[in-house]
């Protein structure tokens, strides 16, 4: 505790090209990085060897560059594969664990090639229905950011004809 007391606090630190909160424990800061949720994050610190507990402003130069060797390899720091995000990508059969934009960047191409292969999902993801089987009776009712409320038939459809 000494130490920490002497050191200065750092109120952003940047790890993984995300500027993190210095004031929060770093297992709760690492959240912050797309791709990362709670149990990849305790497993990184596992794997760094630092205190969950410990603010994120008062790590050391050394304790954030073994952060990020983590990250770049978790399979070099054994982290199980079922923690990874992206497990056997169709590309090259490989378990791997994408972070930020490289996570955005496949998720688009992924839903680009169901698109073109025009699976199921990908027919769904085109028309802007819901992807994953819910019901669409009383959800989903926006279109492309317009609300479409309930369509009912027209007064005079209702009437009888005249004879």
């Amino acid at each position: 505790m000494a130490e920490e007391q002497k050191q200065e606090l750092k109120y952003f630190v940047r790890i993984a090209n995300t500027d993190l909160d210095g004031n929060k424990q770093i297992g709760n800061s690492l959240i912050k990085i797309k791709g990362i949720n709670f149990m990849i994050s305790n497993a990184i610190c596992n794997a760094a060897g630092i205190q969950k507990t410990k603010k994120t402003g008062y790590l050391s130069d050394d304790d954030v560059a073994k952060i990020d060797d983590v990250l770049k390899d978790p399979s070099k720091f054994k982290i199980p594969s079922w923690l990874y995000n992206r497990k056997k990508d169709p590309e090259d059969n490989v378990d791997r664990h994408l972070l930020s934009t490289n996570l955005s960047f496949t998720q688009d191409n992924d839903i680009k090639m169901m698109k073109k292969i025009k699976s199921y999902k990908g027919v769904r993801h085109s028309l802007g229905l819901p992807v994953r089987g819910q019901r669409t009776r009383s959800n989903f009712r926006r279109n492309k950011g317009k609300v479409m409320g309930v369509k009912r038939k027209s007064a005079e459809g209702n009437k009888p004809a005249k004879a």
